[in-house]
């Protein structure tokens, strides 16, 4: 095995032609720059917004808005990267596609492992919170399913262990025994994974109609939300803004990335677009713009009508309501939630499908996973499998591990992104042109040389001056502080390397700042994050040193 076979890449003219008019050109090209608009509002507000955004208000307060202004401008840095790359590379793949061209085959691969994780599992995560407010919508109609249908095995065992009074304990009890174990599972999560499945299945039209009617519906509602309860916000709620000190804001980093990490999944659609390099760029940044509104806006309503004491629940935008007696509105923040979690489950699952179908045609996948359906024009197969990774494991584990797992994954992507944006060779004068023309979107280029070094060094003055012990802090690891200190450290280390590297060989300013804001996010992830992201990447390694390596397109032109 070579070494440098590792980082063998594929060329920009290949790709294009497997994903153009070449040898795989039989996905549907309907999509509009409004639909694909419309596909990132629908990942993006979802089960971060209804759900994700209580524990971030309870740990950061109010002040929980600049975490959301600060995850807004690195998804925004990072977006703009993935423009250019939609704009240069405009076919299926996502950032799988993107670390090919720039970094080699073997960060592609880890990639596109990753992309699993934000895809695959964490749909899982919206599928069992999407259950939830089903339940309790059912509930509303008097129509009542047995515990053992609504909750995980795994969540009714611990709850029986620890004789946790709830919903848990009472599906333990009450379940049905079959050779010797109790069935419970989530039927709700199993049905709407089905459901979803099916439809991805039978086409993009069809998914592109019933999205785009989710988000107007979801839009209207949260709106609703806000109108409504501006009428009961108490100014003094918003004082102390920030309680629990900056840490405590960056406390909620992994719930409030969570809300984002959905804008990608645009670019998984390009093939599937009329016009990619000039739609995906508008598309993903239309829709990272309206969301940051909506989130901003939201936090500020939900932390004005109650203390953010009250706010580290799972349902915070019913539990807001509910505190101020506003019942006619419980039931249409469930109907809202229902919706929302359905078109994030809707754009994720037909995401994943696209980057197997992309790792398919390059050899690394078996080629079952490129199979397009000959009346529907879907990546059939890829997605049946896609749905079994999804409803098979809603048998057998729960929400809180797999939400570890899925904003590690996805920064960790978000980061070769930027990183890939800064390796790409120069673009001619003449493909400026030919975009510039074409109204191809490009990053405007700002060179680094002395403002990355400036930034950096009037941080460090700034931190110093009023964070005088950060830095001795950060060297101590005793008393198990190496877990927490560690990845701030890595980080500092980064952003030295980056400052020497902008200096020397002048780096593009905004993709430098989207991979140094990224890594910065990352040093928010708890140590159990990094674990389990630890166990991914080893696993994912082994199938690729098994099967993609030696049946890798590229090592077959060799």
């Amino acid at each position: 095995m070579s070494f440098l076979k590792l980082f063998r890449r594929k060329s920009l003219s290949t790709i294009l032609q497997q994903g153009g008019d070449g040898e795989h050109s039989g996905l549907n090209k309907v999509l509009t720059v409004k639909d694909l608009t419309f596909f990132g509002i629908a990942a993006i507000i979802g089960g971060g917004t209804f759900s994700a955004i209580g524990n971030a208000c309870f740990s950061g307060g109010p002040a929980v808005v600049l975490l959301y202004i600060m995850c807004a401008i690195a998804c925004g840095f990072t977006a703009m990267c993935y423009a250019e790359f939609a704009s240069r590379v405009p076919v299926s793949g996502s950032a799988y596609t993107y670390a090919y061209v720039s970094f080699g085959e073997i960060f592609a691969w880890i990639i596109g492992w990753a992309l699993i994780m934000e895809y695959s599992i964490g749909n899982i995560y919206i599928a069992f919170s999407w259950s939830g407010y089903f339940t309790n919508l059912l509930e509303t109609f008097h129509i009542h399913l047995p515990e053992w249908l609504t909750i995980n095995y795994k969540s009714a065992h611990a709850a029986f262990s620890e004789n946790k009074v709830g919903e848990g304990l009472l599906a333990w009890q009450n379940a049905p025994v079959i050779g010797g174990l109790k069935i419970i599972f989530d039927l709700p999560a199993v049905v709407i994974n089905l459901l979803i499945t099916y439809l991805v299945y039978r086409g993009t039209k069809e998914s592109k109609n019933f999205s785009n009617i989710m988000v107007y519906i979801k839009l209207a509602i949260i709106i609703l939300v806000i109108i409504v309860g501006a009428f009961y916000i108490d100014i003094d709620n918003w004082t102390p803004f920030m309680p629990n000190g900056f840490s405590g804001v960056m406390g909620g980093v992994s719930a409030v990335f969570f809300a984002y990490i959905g804008f990608d999944a645009v670019s998984t659609l390009a093939e599937e677009s009329k016009n990619p390099q000039r739609d995906l760029p508008k598309g993903m940044i239309y829709s990272l713009v309206i969301c940051t509104v909506v989130f901003i806006v939201l936090a500020l309503v939900i932390t004005g009508m109650v203390s953010y004491e009250l706010l580290g629940v799972s349902d915070p935008l019913a539990e807001i309501f509910a505190l101020k007696g506003v019942k006619w509105m419980l039931f249409i923040v469930s109907i809202a939630a229902v919706v929302a979690m359905t078109s994030v489950l809707l754009v994720f699952q037909m995401g994943q499908p696209r980057i197997w179908m992309t790792m398919s045609r390059d050899g690394l996948m078996p080629k079952k996973f490129s199979e397009i359906h000959p009346k529907y024009k879907t990546p059939s197969f890829a997605t049946i499998v896609t749905g079994l990774v999804v409803g098979i494991p809603i048998f057998f584990t729960d929400e809180n591990f797999v939400l570890d797992f899925t904003s590690i994954g996805t920064l960790f992507a978000f980061v070769l992104v930027c990183g890939g944006v800064l390796m790409l060779s120069p673009q001619s004068e003449a493909e400026l042109a030919e975009r510039e023309t074409k109204g191809k979107f490009r990053i405007p280029y700002v060179n680094s040389k002395f403002i990355f070094p400036a930034i950096v060094i009037i941080g460090t003055a700034l931190t110093i001056k009023y964070v005088p012990d950060f830095f001795t802090n950060i060297i101590d690891f005793s008393d198990g502080k190496m877990a927490t200190n560690l990845p701030m450290l890595v980080f500092l280390i980064v952003c030295i390397v980056m400052m020497v590297l902008s200096f020397i060989k002048n780096l593009s300013l905004i993709p430098l700042l989207g991979l140094v804001s990224c890594c910065y996010l990352l040093t928010g992830m708890a140590v159990s994050n990094w674990m389990w992201f630890g166990v991914w990447l080893v696993i994912g390694l082994v199938f690729y040193f098994i099967y993609g390596y030696k049946n890798s397109k590229l090592n077959h032109n060799n």
